[in-house]
């Protein structure tokens, strides 16, 4: 009798678990012998123009743990401890955490994933995962920026095109066995889909040139600060741009707001002589001189409008040619006049000045100009020479472009093509025009009168051996926090392009503070002088320099 009231217990028992708890232990079971695994798309890749790999990604071991099947935790914390050198607090907390998954360590060397697959430790498990990897460290930092820890852009172009890069993750339930140990088969998946690749304008080998000599200037002239922008002047296509100070594109954690600043793009400085270009160009333009009319220049002092100019060195008469060569602040201003505030702030915006060109980088700034309007009495000696005027390199790069390529602004860009991992092209960008600056006549007038600037002028030191260039030098004064300008405190630039008749790059170079020599003409010019004639043996197929063929 108890044994039949036993068995009919056990029926009952077996009936209500079947019919009532059945969907429960499904799921108990399916917890236990299933693992949800979110699976990595790879993320695209960056080239430089001719396809050199600039970023991509490593595939690589991650460590997780189940806590609940690992019997000695102090052991283990102790092993851990001496192979990954992570802190034991962190790793105790980890460790005690009610959970059926954890990551303990992420994207680990060969050399540390190999020490603790040794260990060969019940509730330890690998995942493959992939780092984000940037063979050329240092190069064209301020452009590619750095992706995180779970491969999203955080910086420059690995953010601003996150959503190509990145991919859709994919994900799967694979069977584990009845000791939680994954087994290589699956239940249900999808697959990833893989990001796509971006191609840039820049050449690794000309980037490369640009920054070894940005760099020597930098540190040769103890400066605070210094860019470089390398511009093809017929399509907008930028070649190379680089900043100072910069940072290791694989160890970004320890990079400072400071070095990570594209300062080519988001810093604000007056030009100084620099911006006699739109002067000169204005006047020609608008048929208030010719090359050889006579200015005074006062013998180096000039008392207009409440202030008083000055020349860095004397002069008596100069031609329209003369005045541009030879910098004067007094002849250019004296030309500035026949034109009138007007005329002179239609040019400065028609160069560009005053509005964000566009560039398919973040952070561009549009710099500053104010209408004639709001113009002082003494704003008509004072822009014509690059002061109450505030650029940026990448605009000043744009704006000798125009007197090389025969007097078009063109938009500038960095992003060549998106493509697939099968290299099939998503998107092309091409040569924009934003409009025309002035006549190609003006423009031929005007690279004469800038390959004199080299050839007879204040920038002699960029003659390129080999090749003729064009240029403009650049010393101007900052501004103390009292608004007056600094004797001790400068922005030395040079702005130019070569070969100067048929002219295949422009290039710009600032150099912020450099002491204890300012000039222009003195510490970028030679910068500009290297970096040009590299590039175009390089570009012309004549001559690579050895450094760069070790890259």
């Amino acid at each position: 009798m108890v044994f039949f009231v036993f068995l009919l217990l056990c029926v009952g028992r077996l009936f209500f678990i079947q019919f009532f708890r059945s969907s429960y232990l499904t799921l108990i079971a399916k917890k236990q012998h299933n693992q949800l695994v979110e699976l990595e798309p790879r993320r695209g890749a960056i080239y430089d123009c001719n396809l050199k790999a600039q970023a991509f990604n490593m595939s690589m071991d991650s460590l997780y743990a189940v806590p609940g099947a690992i019997k000695d935790k102090e052991k283990l914390i102790n092993q851990l401890n001496t192979i990954l050198g992570s802190k034991r607090s962190y790793l105790e907390d980890r460790l005690n955490r009610k959970k059926s998954f954890i990551w303990l360590a992420r994207k680990l060397t060969p050399e540390k994933s190999e020490a603790l697959k040794k260990l060969n430790i019940k509730g330890l498990g690998f995942l493959k995962e992939t780092k984000r990897i940037y063979p050329n460290s240092y190069l064209a930092s301020h452009i590619i920026g750095f992706s995180g820890m779970d491969n999203i852009g955080l910086e420059g172009i690995e953010r601003d095109y996150n959503k190509y890069l990145k991919g859709i993750p994919g994900w799967a339930i694979f069977l584990r066995d009845a000791r939680q140990k994954k087994l290589d088969i699956w239940e249900k998946m999808v697959v990833p889909v893989d990001g796509e690749d971006l191609v840039l304008t820049i050449d690794e080998v000309i980037q490369y040139i640009a920054e070894r000599e940005l760099d020597k200037a930098f540190k040769d002239f103890n400066a605070k600060g210094a860019s470089i922008v390398v511009m093809d002047p017929h399509t907008g296509r930028v070649l190379a741009l680089a900043n100072r100070p910069t940072y290791d594109l694989n160890d970004s954690s320890s990079a400072s707001k400071d070095s990570m600043r594209n300062r080519a793009i988001c810093d604000l400085f007056e030009p100084g002589s620099v911006f006699k270009i739109v002067t000169a160009s204005a006047a020609l333009e608008e048929k208030k001189v010719t090359e050889e009319d006579v200015f005074f220049c006062e013998n180096g002092t000039y008392r207009i409008g409440g202030r008083i100019l000055h020349d860095h060195r004397p002069h008596g008469l100069l031609t329209f040619r003369q005045v541009i060569e030879e910098s004067s602040n007094i002849g250019t201003v004296k030309v500035a006049q026949l034109l009138g505030p007007d005329k002179l702030y239609h040019y400065v915006r028609a160069f560009g000045f005053g509005s964000k060109l566009g560039i398919d980088l973040s952070g561009e700034i549009s710099g500053m100009i104010s209408p004639p309007r709001l113009w002082s009495k003494t704003s008509i000696t004072s822009i014509p020479m690059g002061q109450e005027v505030g650029v940026t390199a990448l605009q000043l790069a744009s704006a000798i472009s125009v007197i090389a390529n025969g007097g078009q602004l063109m938009k500038p860009y960095i992003i060549e093509s998106v493509r697939d991992n099968q290299g099939r092209l998503i998107k092309q960008n091409k040569p924009v025009l934003i409009h025309k600056v002035i006549s190609v006549d003006t423009a031929m007038r005007i690279k004469k009168i800038l390959t004199g600037v080299i050839e007879e002028g204040t920038g002699k030191l960029a003659k390129v051996a080999g090749f003729s260039a064009a240029g403009k030098t650049g010393t101007a004064q900052k501004l103390e926090p009292n608004g007056t300008y600094s004797h001790s405190k400068y922005v030395a630039s040079f702005i130019g392009f070569s070969p100067a008749e048929d002219p295949i790059l422009t290039i710009v170079v600032i150099v912020d503070e450099p002491h204890p020599y300012y000039f222009g003409g003195v510490v970028a010019a030679p910068v500009f002088q290297r970096v040009a004639s590299d590039a175009i043996r390089y570009i012309k197929g004549n001559e690579l320099p050895i450094e760069a063929m070790a890259q």
